[in-house]
């Protein structure tokens, strides 16, 4: 699309407000650990010193929003203790010395490249760079400034004790993960009843992979309906698919498709019963009708062959889930997923940052350069003008880049529209009341009440109660509105407009990667499907392989998926690949791996007969999507004649079960089809 309508579609994005669940008691929690640190400052202290404490016990809450899984009360210590150090910092070197623009430098493109950890380390970095500009105005001396640090940290340390001494919903957001798993499958049995070949967005289920991973003291305290269930839903959806196939389970129409049905929305209802159980913590109650339907004794006399063999596979795995779920299930055999603690992953978040030094092309790395340069050149530029607060044009950029365009221009949009209306509101407030200090501060943690509650619906309603609450927050120190608000609107508008021009000069664009980002799904899919195919030449081996192989093309997949999303909102032309090419290969290597998951399905016992051209088969499998993912590198059309020739030589062994010939015979279909949809008539 065009810069024009990639600008009103950015716009129309960062201006939307959404309905979303909120949660008041959440923000009840940090609002009233703000109102105790300020409370405790200004019993104590000078306001400035309860600004200070306010904004460290404010960004510790926010810290305990963000979308991670470790334990909120490490979120917010780790908050509070980075920007404590960064405070005092600032403050040594100085904020008016060319030290400070060397430190700011640093700061922020060490938050920029803290973005290849992960969206919630560069979203508490970014943040708590912002913030600093802020908090290291504040003190007048050194003692001044640890003691600034101290009551910021001290901020971050209420939070989390507060997190700790008011629990809500504990494990709530692994609950909700692995529920919304579940549900997920529920609705795809659903949808198999009326689209035997409907697909299936595996996305819920590696988020729910992702919240399972716990350290071992959190092993030992979680709850036992999050043991185990999410590896049955897994092993659930394969078998599904399988039954609802018609090239490998029953025929389109007919008594054995109406059983089919049937047990179809048994197992919808059963999934949703769990999932229902999974996420309120309660047992498990299946309606008569499904447990009826999945008890007759019918299937085995209607359904024959690889159908009848799912079925019975499906009821098995469904009394698993219903056991699992409801807290009386075991996991004995299975590690637990095992993550670092914090200590333990700030060596290899150092290794990931540094390794995205060398890669000039990377989004991470030119994100970081981004933010460096824009953060210090609104420094100067603050200074610069006869303005005052000259920090709120390098925060304003800091907070609003992201590492990719629609989200960097989505959020300065909003960040000038909300702090438009939060410095007018802010402004009307101060006209009406003249509050004095107490009031200002109650006024300033009502601010931040309702930014925890309405985070959520949208970041221009977060950023019209963040300006309001900065305008109340900085008033507790005598700061007049007339001083704050003219400077902040400009200065906003200032640091927004950096932050865009700096993406248009020094962009990131995904369009050119696409490519890529096929080829590596390709590959990825390709080792799934090999993988598989090599249980039949040696079934007494482990299912390790196949489970690594599953989880590398579902990480393509999301991959390609996301970069397509940011590519179609990019004001660039497409290079080497069109809408329509992309839209049909991405369909081919949907279904290639559906393909290979259907074989998985029916995989052998370890004592039935080897197949020995399957090893072939795989091998040359590996091979040609390698090259393949190549040629698709180079803008070359692939090729298969190695998967020709070993599925041809397969025909003369006798394959033991129709489905794995038909399986083989429907990834060199789907390879195909990857090759029609790169051939130069989809080509641009």
């Amino acid at each position: 699309m065009g810069w024009l309508r990639a600008l009103k579609e950015t716009t129309r994005s960062g201006l939307t407000v959404e309905r979303r669940r909120l949660e008041p008691l959440v923000a009840l929690r940090g609002a009233a650990g703000l109102a105790i640190v300020v409370g405790i400052s200004l019993t104590l202290f000078a306001p400035a010193v309860a600004a200070s404490s306010a904004f460290g016990a404010f960004q510790g809450a926010i810290a305990t929003y963000q979308r991670s899984w470790r334990p909120r009360p490490v979120l917010a210590l780790a908050s509070g203790l980075s920007l404590a150090i960064s405070t005092f910092l600032g403050y040594l070197v100085g904020t008016h010395s060319p030290f400070f623009l060397l430190l700011l430098a640093v700061w922020t493109f060490g938050a920029g490249l803290s973005w290849a950890v992960g969206p919630t380390v560069g979203v508490i970095a970014s943040s708590n760079v912002a913030i600093m500009l802020v908090t290291v105005t504040l003190p007048s001396s050194l003692a001044d400034a640890a003691g600034h640090a101290a009551m910021i940290a001290f901020g971050g340390v209420v939070q989390a004790a507060l997190v700790v001494v008011f629990p809500i919903r504990r494990w709530g957001a692994q609950r909700d993960a692995l529920a919304d798993a579940l549900a997920a499958v529920a609705d795809y049995a659903r949808r198999l009843r009326h689209d035997p070949v409907a697909p299936f967005d595996p996305q819920p289920l590696m988020t729910a992979r992702l919240a399972a991973a716990v350290t071992p003291r959190e092993a030992r305290r979680r709850p036992a309906e999050l043991h185990g269930a999410r590896g049955v839903a897994e092993r659930i959806r394969p078998v599904l698919a399988s039954l609802a196939d018609p090239a490998l389970g029953v025929p389109d129409e007919g008594v054995e498709r109406d059983r089919v049905r049937e047990l179809l929305a048994a197992a919808a209802t059963v999934m949703d019963a769990a999932a229902r159980a999974v996420r309120h913590g309660e047992p498990v109650r299946i309606p008569p009708g499904a447990k009826a339907a999945l008890a007759t004794p019918d299937t085995g006399a209607i359904l024959t062959g690889p159908a009848r063999r799912a079925a019975a596979r499906l009821t098995a795995l469904l009394a698993d889930v219903v056991e699992t779920a409801g807290g009386s299930g075991t996991d004995e055999g299975a590690a637990p997923l095992l993550r670092p603690t914090l200590l333990r992953l700030l060596p290899v978040a150092l290794r990931t940052m540094r390794a995205e030094l060398g890669r000039r092309d990377s989004p991470v790395f030119r994100h970081a350069v981004r933010v460096c340069a824009v953060a210090t050149a609104g420094y100067l530029l603050g200074h610069a003008l006869p303005l005052g607060h000259a920090y709120w044009a390098p925060m304003a950029s800091v907070m609003v880049m992201r590492p990719d365009f629609s989200l960097t221009y989505a959020r300065a949009v909003a960040r000038f529209g909300g702090t438009l209306v939060g410095v007018a509101l802010a402004t009307g407030i101060v006209q009406l009341t003249h509050p004095d200090t107490a009031t200002s501060a109650a006024i300033a943690v009502t601010c931040a009440f309702l930014a925890y509650l309405l985070m959520s619906t949208g970041y221009a309603v977060l950023s019209g109660c963040v300006s309001a609450y900065v305008v109340f927050l900085l008033g507790m120190g005598g700061l007049q509105w007339t001083q704050t608000v003219p400077d902040r609107v400009f200065l906003t508008l200032l640091g927004g407009t950096l932050a865009m021009v700096s993406y248009a000069l020094y962009p990131a664009w995904e369009t050119p990667r696409l490519r890529t980002r096929l080829a590596d799904w390709l590959v990825a899919d390709g080792r799934y499907a090999a993988a598989v195919i090599d249980q039949y030449a040696d079934p007494g081996r482990g299912s390790g392989e196949i489970r690594r192989a599953l989880l590398g093309t579902r990480a393509a997949r999301i991959a390609w998926q996301e970069a397509l999303d940011k590519a179609r909102h990019e004001p660039v032309r497409h290079r080497g690949l069109s809408r329509s090419a992309a839209d049909e290969a991405a369909r081919a290597l949907r279904q290639l791996g559906r393909t290979a998951m259907l074989m998985e399905a029916h995989l052998p016992d370890r004592d039935a007969v080897a197949v020995p051209a399957a090893a072939k088969l795989a091998e040359a499998l590996r091979g040609a999507t390698e090259q393949g993912a190549k040629a698709v590198r180079e803008r070359r059309v692939p090729r298969w004649a190695e998967v020709e020739q070993a599925l041809a030589a397969w025909d003369g062994e006798g394959v033991p079960d129709r489905v794995v010939r038909r399986g083989a015979g429907l990834v060199l279909h789907c390879l195909d089809d990857l090759t029609d949809a790169l051939t130069p008539s989809n080509s641009p």
